[in-house]
């Protein structure tokens, strides 16, 4: 799944800022019409690189989401290309699973497509494992359909909920929706047709963000309203088709004329024109997933990606923080390169200061 992710350049990205690969020349970041510049001081700071530290060796063993993955994954190739003596592994089985790995000690890094939860932190401390959070890139999840299925061209947050939130258990087609997102206040005329929902599952950090995003803001007012029984506002319709595979989710979706569906929005653009995007409105009117209102915020369900790093590991292994750096300097390309949304300069920059202070 990574390499498939990694072959995908995303044309709307090259306006992007980024640090270059090779030597952290300066790039640019377009959001909207604004233009953000790269100062190339950020990634001089980030690290001793490996042009400056001749040789390392070591083991570093790195888990967790499986929309960070992917980046993870290259900066290690290019990282490895100079440090051949760094044994690094990198797998992705979903935010939630890398973390339990993480609080008990079991690897270094934890790639996060959502913020570790007050009870998984709070599992670390009980472990002892402190650790830093660093941010390292946007993606945002988009909401899937077949291309057949030319009846929905945009969902507004509460059409989520009455599609997928916990009171639409036993729904079996789009219309019988209807009832509740009018209810709701939505104004979407939804399809007399089959519903087939595929999305990623509780192991995934797509599956919480989708939940934090686009389901808990109106289950919160429904038990408010006493609608909802309280303790369900985290939740979803348990029949539907979950995967740990986006690539079982794209197949899913694309195989069935009138499908539901959710992805990062990497991996969606990646598929082309096998599914289709369907704009997300959240009161503000129909958004469309890109680069640009991804990582300003304006498409609802934007999400941040994150690393955290284990200090004790950290200040034990010179190839650990070697790496680390490397990714926030030389390595940082990866974001853009793999198809994600590279941090504006001035919160790259945060995340270096972050890393500095972290590092010692």
């Amino acid at each position: 799944m990574s390499t498939k992710r990694r072959t995908g350049m995303l044309a709307g990205l090259l306006a992007l800022s980024v640090v270059s690969a090779a030597c952290g020349a300066s790039g640019s970041s377009e959001a909207s019409s604004s233009t953000t510049k790269v100062d190339t001081t950020v990634a001089a700071k980030a690290t001793t690189t490996t042009k400056s530290v001749e040789k390392l060796s070591g083991k570093i063993n790195i888990s967790g989401s499986s929309t960070v993955e992917p980046i993870t994954q290259r900066v290690k190739e290019l990282f490895n290309e100079t440090q051949k003596a760094v044994e690094i592994t990198v797998a992705g089985p979903g935010t939630g699973d890398g973390f339990k790995l993480f609080c008990k000690g079991e690897t270094d890094i934890s790639n996060g497509s959502r913020p570790i939860k007050v009870e998984e932190a709070d599992l670390c401390k009980a472990a002892g494992i402190d650790f830093v959070e660093l941010k390292v890139g946007y993606d945002g999840m988009a909401i899937v359909t077949s291309p057949k299925n030319t009846a929905v061209t945009c969902l507004s947050t509460t059409d989520l909920y009455a599609l997928v939130g916990p009171e639409s258990e036993g729904l079996k087609t789009w219309a019988a929706a209807q009832s509740l997102a009018t209810e709701l206040g939505s104004t979407t005329k939804l399809p007399d047709v089959a519903l087939s929902i595929t999305g990623p599952g509780a192991e995934s950090g797509t599956y919480d963000s989708f939940i934090e995003l686009a389901i808990t803001p109106t289950a919160t007012k429904r038990v408010t309203a006493g609608k909802l029984e309280k303790g369900k506002e985290k939740t979803i319709r348990k029949d539907y088709n979950p995967s740990a595979d986006d690539n079982v989710i794209i197949k899913n979706v694309e195989g069935t004329a009138t499908s539901l569906g959710w992805v990062g929005f990497a991996f969606a653009q990646e598929m082309g024109s096998k599914i289709r995007n369907i704009k997300v409105d959240a009161g503000k009117g129909c958004i469309e997933a890109t680069p640009a209102t991804i990582s300003d915020g304006t498409y609802p369900l934007s999400r941040a990606l994150y690393v955290y790093v284990n200090k004790k590991k950290l200040a034990d292994s010179a190839a650990l923080k070697g790496f680390v750096g490397y990714y926030l300097a030389e390595g940082y390309g990866a974001v853009k390169e793999v198809g994600y949304v590279a941090l504006p300069a001035a919160e790259l920059a945060k995340t270096v200061a972050v890393w500095q202070a972290a590092r010692g």
